[in-house]
């Protein structure tokens, strides 16, 4: 069985772009073969059609860097798709901060190790009824946070291996970083994000056990139909 396709868009100053190997100062408005501009609600609707989409990841890229919030947008995107999951890092530093944005619109935090600063985060969302994500986030094969997040002990079940450097690159998954990192917890439902280029990647990235793949780019070229 194939890995679930988890549809990405990353938003900044009020648009979906094209993110490409984690240069976030050099992302372009997205410029799509499925869906004429870069509105949010134009693209999330045409990835959710394209995929049947059960969840959908978004990345607010102007949270992550501590400037603006899309809390507004992701909320309306939650009650116009109401069957989909949406899993959102807006850089959260800690439970409260994911509960101030997701707790009203009911989408799941996502907590990227590069931001994240409280060990008893993962705890307090699950408490709350809001059991996190976690990305661990890489570039070029180098941990990008705490040194307590690279502990497997700490990790919820749900671990997305981010490689930051092979996003829109066409290099295809960072097939090394997901094998080192399944190797210490087989026991997670491993999520790959990076590089991947369509069907064979699919493919290879089953054979690895891996439960689901964040994608974006091979949607919009194509190359995945």
């Amino acid at each position: 069985m194939l890995p679930e396709l988890i549809p990405v868009m990353d938003l900044m100053g009020g648009c979906v772009v094209h993110a490409k190997r984690g240069d976030r100062q050099a992302y372009q408005p997205l410029q799509s073969s499925r869906v004429a501009g870069c509105a949010p609600d134009a693209v999330a609707d045409a990835l959710i059609a394209l995929t049947s989409a059960r969840r959908l990841y978004i990345a607010d890229l102007d949270a992550i860097r501590g400037q603006a919030s899309h809390a507004a947008v992701v909320g309306e995107l939650a009650r116009r798709h109401p069957e989909v999951e949406i899993w959102l890092d807006a850089g959260f530093v800690d439970a409260e901060a994911a509960l101030a944005v997701c707790l009203a619109s009911g989408v799941r935090p996502v907590l990227g190790s590069e931001s994240l600063t409280d060990p008893a985060a993962f705890r307090l969302l699950a408490e709350a009824g809001l059991p996190a994500v976690l990305s661990l986030d890489h570039r070029n094969g180098q941990f990008m946070g705490a040194a307590w997040l690279q502990d497997p002990a700490v990790w919820p079940e749900r671990v997305i291996a981010m490689e930051l450097a092979r996003v829109g690159s066409g290099e295809g998954p960072a097939l090394d970083l997901m094998r080192r990192l399944s190797a210490s917890r087989p026991d997670v439902q491993w999520v790959a994000a990076g590089g991947v280029r369509g069907a064979d990647d699919l493919a290879v990235l089953a054979r690895e056990g891996v439960a689901a793949v964040l994608v974006a780019s091979a949607l919009h070229d194509g190359r995945l139909p």
